[in-house]
């Protein structure tokens, strides 16, 4: 059973990728602040197949020990989803840098140190594994307020981008999925003029399904994807 770590389980999108992986019959540990109602049925029902950690992604500090205490015990680790995310939405003449440092640390630092000893976990168990780094069409489009959340994931996408061609020899294989905007709890704040004028700008004039966003991503951890690295993949319903 291959074990992949998943952080922000607890979310909408997360909890979406973590089903599919267990449906598929991947081992998933999951990575959250919370545990949530839907995380304990989860772990009543899967087992040992699911762990739930308990692990505030802002103290990237800690993911050292985090991997030597927790996550190694659970490996050989043979993929990892970059999911979690805090978005601080304001315009830049607003920037509040502590608002902006905890969602740096949250959205790139965090998952370049897991990503760190994710590769060391696979290379010394010689696993060729699979990263899935969760953007966002906000790298790609812009829209107001929104700037310094898409600098954290045009960083993500370029350090993926990088990644793949470092660790590509050894079969470790890193790519990103770009959702466009979905009806989850962090597009929540949004009012409904906002949100009809950002669909309006879609070729499929309707949100992105969190479903469809959690199937791409259990596709590009599979073998099905072997020949797929360093790329983007958009599943934005045609944001224009």
């Amino acid at each position: 059973m291959k074990t992949v770590v998943v952080t922000g389980d607890s979310g909408a999108l997360g909890s979406a990728i973590v089903d599919r992986l267990l449906e598929e019959g991947y081992k998933v540990v999951g990575l959250s602040r919370r545990t949530t109602d839907e995380v304990k049925e989860r772990i009543n029902k899967y087992n040992q197949q699911y762990v739930h950690v308990n692990f505030d992604l802002s103290k990237a500090e800690e993911v050292k020990e985090l991997y030597l205490k927790v996550l190694k015990k659970e490996g050989p680790i043979y993929g990892l989803v970059n999911n979690a995310a805090f978005a601080y939405d304001d315009i830049v003449t607003n920037a509040d840098y502590k608002e902006l440092e905890k969602m740096f640390r949250i959205n790139v630092f965090s998952p370049i140190m897991l990503t760190k000893y994710v590769i060391r976990d696979m290379l010394l168990n010689e696993v060729k594994g699979s990263l899935v780094h969760i953007s966002s069409v906000s790298a790609h489009t812009g829209y107001k307020g929104l700037s310094m959340y898409a600098a954290t994931k045009g960083a993500l996408e370029s350090f993926s981008r990088t990644v793949a061609r470092e660790w590509g020899a050894k079969g470790i294989r890193s790519n990103c999925v770009a959702p466009g905007f979905m009806e989850t709890p962090m597009s929540a704040s949004l009012s409904e003029d906002e949100k009809d004028r950002i669909y309006r700008r879609t070729s499929l004039k309707r949100p992105t399904e969190v479903k469809d966003v959690a199937e791409v991503v259990v596709f590009l951890l599979s073998e099905k994807s072997a020949s797929i690295t360093g790329t983007t993949i958009h599943v934005d319903c045609g944001t224009i």
